[in-house]
């Protein structure tokens, strides 16, 4: 009698198609990897190891905490493990929401006299990175160096992700320094880790160097030069960037597209926004959302809806919750309140999404900019969230913008909660003790700025010439008296006032300056030098587009009219909560800021 074979036969280890094994790929649940794991028990090849490495990969490939468990399980029973199982289970570990148990299971390796490899470290940098253990994978960098495995080209991608997650930018880059021949993946690592921390000078400087090179950048790649070209503002940048996408076929991309319709939106060129948009011929959430944002931020809160509205009507396309960010901002600088709360209580009720903590910032910066103080209050008091510092600043700013010195007191009393060391919040409630003349709470509250070491932060605005990116700080002109910015700006000034435009020197708050010193202390305020500038520096006709990194003033904002009324430019200034487009003495924001 012939003697019965099994279809998986333990010399070759290569299953027959038809054996169950060959099934693992296609598992969607671990119902069905434990049915699979049954037939190997039935078989006798419980204890293969070529069998439990299968078994294990499924439980790890899309871990969940039963899955894992099992695999753990899976693991636990074998004698001697060796490195690659271990690998196995902590690739999964890393991914699973319990990475940190991936560092327990190398402890119990290293105890168990396992070697690392070069396989163990992403996986365990990983973990790390995920649970923000940060000490751990610092310890393991050392390890890895001891063990000669830091220059591995897959150890280092995930070294600098490491730190990247930590926060630590520079510790990344000292890890990219010290690869002798850098591959496009660490590249792409450190310049992403750049751009996600606001410097994105170093990203583009490392963009440039990969191209010296030969490098050829990827998709990747250009998501995080457009992102360090948008937060620059620098618009002539951004444009080559866009011929250079373009040359090199990554407008194929839709993230790509989505960057530029981004990068477009915050350099102040809502138009090229536009452009980039109209010519994608593949459009998902994403790109929907960006053009719906760009529209929103610079104050075209009815082209913002007009855009959800034909959303809705395109296939396969469903709003997320940026989609509803950019609706609200829409509505909260448009003055749009009732539909604000359509879309705000929508987002559930229709789409099954829940709010967040920046949707709720949107509906009290709405309720604020109307006036609508107490509502703001109540709103805030009875989030279903913990509200934010942020929250209440929001509140805060538009107490000072309505005169409501008692809601602003108890404002500050709930920020101080939070949060006592941010400057601006003593500056706002200081402004206004001084317009409702209570010096001595004038002084007591610069005291105890004084006390707990609180600084205020300066006003930037920054302006792009000849690719260049030019910076000027508030109070620059007087220091730089005789300055040919200086004088420019005082005969700026003496043309604005013939048109109409007075200091509006109720924003200064100090009793000691006297009127004049007053007017001077506004003249130079950062957005005037940096529109001055533009103006010596750039043809006539040419638009001029200054970033600020607060909000703009009263004063600035009235005096930016006048200058587009006088010069026959368009003036664009981006602020940190929208753009202001000025023209021909008016801006697009209709004084409602």
């Amino acid at each position: 009698m012939a003697a019965l074979i099994s279809p998986f036969t333990p010399s070759n280890h290569t299953p027959c198609p038809t054996h169950p094994l060959t099934l693992l790929p296609k598992s969607t649940s671990l119902k069905e990897i434990k049915q699979i794991q049954a037939y190997t028990i039935k078989t006798h090849l419980q204890n293969d190891r070529h069998v439990l490495t299968k078994l294990l990969n499924a439980c790890t490939l899309t871990p969940t905490a039963s899955s894992m468990d099992h695999a753990h399980h899976l693991f636990d029973q074998i004698p001697q493990p060796d490195i690659v199982l271990f690998n196995t289970l902590a690739r999964g570990y890393s991914r699973s929401a319990t990475p940190l148990k991936a560092i327990y299971l190398f402890v119990k390796a290293l105890n168990d006299n396992l070697l690392a490899d070069s396989y163990t470290f992403p996986s365990l940098l990983k973990a790390c990175a995920n649970a923000k253990a940060f000490q751990e994978g610092k310890q393991l960098h050392g390890l890895a160096i001891k063990l000669g495995l830091n220059h591995n080209v897959y150890v280092f991608p995930a070294l600098i992700n490491m730190y990247t997650e930590s926060s630590d930018v520079d510790g990344a880059r000292r890890v990219f320094d010290n690869i002798p021949q850098p591959c496009i993946v660490s590249y792409n690592a450190v310049i992403m880790s750049y751009a996600r921390s606001s410097r994105p000078n170093e990203a583009l400087a490392l963009f440039r160097d990969l191209q010296v090179k030969g490098l050829k950048p990827t998709d990747v790649t250009m998501l995080s030069v457009l992102s360090s070209c948008a937060l620059l503002g620098a618009l002539n940048l951004g444009k080559w960037m866009h011929e250079y996408v373009k040359k090199n076929g990554f407008d194929n991309y839709v993230k790509v597209n989505t960057a530029l319709i981004d990068m477009y939106a915050k350099c102040g060129s809502l138009d090229d926004a536009i452009s980039v948009f109209e010519g994608m011929r593949v459009r998902d959430t994403q790109s929907w959302s960006a053009i719906i944002m760009a529209y929103a931020t610079h104050g075209q809160g009815h082209r913002a809806i007009s855009m959800f509205d034909k959303m809705g009507k395109a296939r396969l396309v469903q709003p997320d919750e940026i989609t509803f960010l950019g609706l609200l901002y829409a509505c909260s600088h448009t003055g749009l309140v009732d539909e604000g709360f359509e879309y705000f209580y929508g987002m559930s009720r229709t789409y099954g999404i829940n709010p967040g903590i920046k949707h709720y910032g949107c509906m009290v910066d709405l309720l604020s900019r109307a006036g609508r103080l107490d509502e703001a209050y109540k709103f805030i008091d009875e989030m279903p969230i913990k509200p934010t510092p942020i929250l209440w600043r929001t509140l805060l700013s538009a107490c000072s913008s309505h005169g409501n010195l008692k809601l602003g007191k108890l404002v500050l009393e709930q920020i101080f909660e939070l949060d006592d060391s941010h400057g601006g919040d003593y500056v706002i409630l200081s402004n206004m003790y001084a317009r409702a003349g209570k010096w001595e709470d004038v002084d007591s509250l610069r005291k105890l700025m004084i006390d707990k070491g609180v600084v205020k932060i300066p006003g930037c605005s920054s302006i792009e010439v000849n690719n260049v990116v030019h910076e000027f700080f508030s109070g620059e002109g007087v220091q730089y008296s005789s300055s040919n910015l200086h004088r420019a700006l005082d005969e700026l000034v003496k043309e604005l006032k013939l048109v109409g435009y007075v200091p509006d020197i109720s924003q200064v708050c100090h009793a000691e300056l006297n009127h004049q010193e007053k007017e001077m202390s506004l003249r130079y305020h950062s957005e005037k030098l940096a529109i001055t500038f533009g103006l010596l520096n750039t043809p006539p006709g040419t638009t001029i587009r200054v970033a600020k990194n607060l909000r703009v003033c009263g004063d600035c904002h009235s005096a930016a009219k006048c200058i587009s009324l006088i010069s026959h430019r368009q003036i664009i200034l981006r602020d940190v909560q929208r753009f202001h487009h000025f023209k021909d003495g008016k801006c697009s924001c209709g004084d409602y800021w």
